[in-house]
């Protein structure tokens, strides 16, 4: 399986005050790989990095391109997908909007429409509520409304940053089941930052654990999650 993203002595910064340190991680191409860490570890910072918003130093190659040094709009075009934490959903605009704004740099107007009839199958909720306000819909459903406007790039890679927070963990499994779902039969890959360390082992392949913006372990999801010590030491449960 080739790596899809290489990411070398990652460094970031806002302002004088650095995040990340050296951080090197890789993902598979059509794998899921989680990034655990506790708040402040720098997890969001890394997701910030490579999409090009915070000052950042080192190599990030998606794809055989090289990120480090492009604007956020170029990263975009080339195939990455942001869904950040808070939702981010334009909430003055309808649902049907702001799926459209998420295929705003695709050209083809069918696919986008087939795109968009196909994030109503997968989120029928969406489907429902599609002239309805953005900022109306409740926090599971603005959840689902974001990272369907992520898909409608067709990216290569989709970011999640803390999908599950504040939701109710009914509205966490659909979420996460339907993800896997996405994984398994689109094949996007997905790079994962979540703080309830279980919910996102259970879903990726691999996961890296950052500890005050280095890299303190990694490994297949199944080890980190089996080995009790780690788990203990590192992920609380």
């Amino acid at each position: 399986m080739s790596k899809l993203l290489e990411v070398n002595k990652l460094c970031a910064s806002y302002g004088a005050t650095q995040v990340l340190y050296d951080v090197d991680f890789s993902l598979e191409q059509g794998h899921i790989t989680a990034i655990l860490g506790a708040n402040g570890a720098g997890k969001t910072t890394t997701l910030r990095a490579l999409c090009q918003v915070v000052r950042t130093s080192g190599s990030v190659v998606l794809d055989g391109t090289q990120v480090v040094g492009k604007s956020t709009e170029a990263v975009v075009r080339m195939g990455v997908a942001h869904v950040p934490d808070g939702r981010g959903t334009f909430t003055g605009l309808s649902v049907e909007e702001n799926l459209r704004l998420g295929a705003y740099v695709r050209g083809n107007r069918a696919e986008m429409l087939e795109d968009m009839e196909r994030m109503f199958t997968r989120f029928p909720i969406l489907k429902a509520r599609r002239h309805q306000q953005a900022g109306t819909l409740s926090g599971g459903e603005q959840q689902m409304l974001a990272i369907s406007r992520a898909l409608m790039l067709r990216p290569k890679l989709l970011l999640l940053d803390e999908p599950s927070f504040g939701l109710a963990p009914l509205i966490v499994a659909e979420i996460f089941r339907i993800m896997r779902t996405i994984n398994k039969e689109d094949r996007v890959s997905m790079l994962l930052v979540e703080q309830n360390a279980s919910l996102a082992l259970d879903l990726a392949d691999h996961a890296y654990l950052l500890e005050t913006g280095r890299v303190a372990l990694s490994g297949p999801s199944d080890a980190i999650k089996n080995d009790e010590s780690v788990r203990k030491a590192y992920l609380g449960y």
